[in-house]
């Protein structure tokens, strides 16, 4: 199973979260993108050389860097914000070619709630984006994800589907975030049913429907058993991120999650030590 770094955000480096994770016998990581944790322009040369000395040292590896969504819009009516958008996602995929990463998790972008415009307009600037940033990742021998969230103007994996099918490229594919889908109200089992020729990789964690969270499992409204056996049947655990958010007794938090897990019939007791799946 894959470990996301997520709860580390404000409190430890890029660096210092894998190494505690590495000594604490996980080996397969997801890193999100975010200043100060681990922001591409702040990284220098020798920091970027350390970590990947780590990982080899180790026989660990990053699967997926999270560019994150809040600060970027691929979709914005501004074209110099996309650019600026298109600019930070870049150095994202140039950090992942130096760190022998295979996919980079991205937002479609938002669209403004009120006097919003169109649809078809939104889906236009979208477009003009992903023209770059496809070939560009394809060329670093990267993907991209499309990540359904509850703020993006895609927030169902339907919406989201659309448009990675327009697109029609195997170098842009979806991450499906089953507490983002939740929160919804969408149902995750029938959604990686019928739409796992598009997702490659998906993010676990619990939520209500009041609250949005990332919150450990068994704790929100998802069938954990109903979503192991979808995922055995479908991507299997291998392609799973952890993503429970807890900055507190946080070994603790992920060594829970994954006995939650086994106890619903999921089978990550010896997943901890997997090789980097591309």
């Amino acid at each position: 199973m894959i470990i996301n770094t997520f709860s580390y955000l404000w409190k430890a480096s890029a660096h210092e979260a894998i190494t505690e994770l590495i000594d604490n016998g996980y080996r397969t990581f997801e890193v999100p993108i975010s200043s100060p944790h681990c922001w591409p322009v702040e990284t220098s040369s020798a920091d970027r050389a350390a970590i990947r000395r780590t990982l080899e040292d180790a026989g660990a590896g990053i699967r997926s860097l999270n560019a994150g969504g809040y600060d970027l819009n691929l979709a914005s009516p501004a074209a110099s914000m996309r650019d600026k958008s298109i600019e930070h996602i870049t150095s994202v995929i140039d950090l992942a070619a130096e760190w022998n990463v295979g996919e980079i998790i991205i937002s479609p972008g938002t669209r403004r709630p009120m006097i919003s415009p169109s649809l078809e307009q939104v889906h236009g600037w979208l477009h003009d984006s992903l023209e770059t940033l496809v070939p560009r990742a394809k060329r670093a021998g990267t993907r991209l994800l499309f990540e359904q969230t509850p703020y993006c103007f895609t927030p169902t994996i339907e919406t989201l589907a659309q448009v990675v099918r327009t697109v029609d490229d195997d170098a842009l594919k979806i991450v499906y975030d089953v507490a983002n889908a939740a929160y919804i109200g969408e149902d995750p089992v029938a959604a990686l049913r019928e739409y796992r020729d598009l997702i490659p990789l998906i993010h676990i964690s619990d939520t209500g429907t009041d609250v949005w969270g990332h919150d450990p499992i068994g704790t929100g409204v998802i069938d954990w058993a109903a979503l192991g056996a979808v995922v055995d049947a479908t991507l299997g655990v291998d392609n799973v991120v952890l993503e429970v958010i807890r900055d507190e007794n946080t070994l603790e938090e992920f060594a829970t999650a994954l006995r939650d897990l086994n106890a619903a019939g999921w089978s990550v007791e010896n997943n901890r030590a997997e090789e980097v799946v591309r």
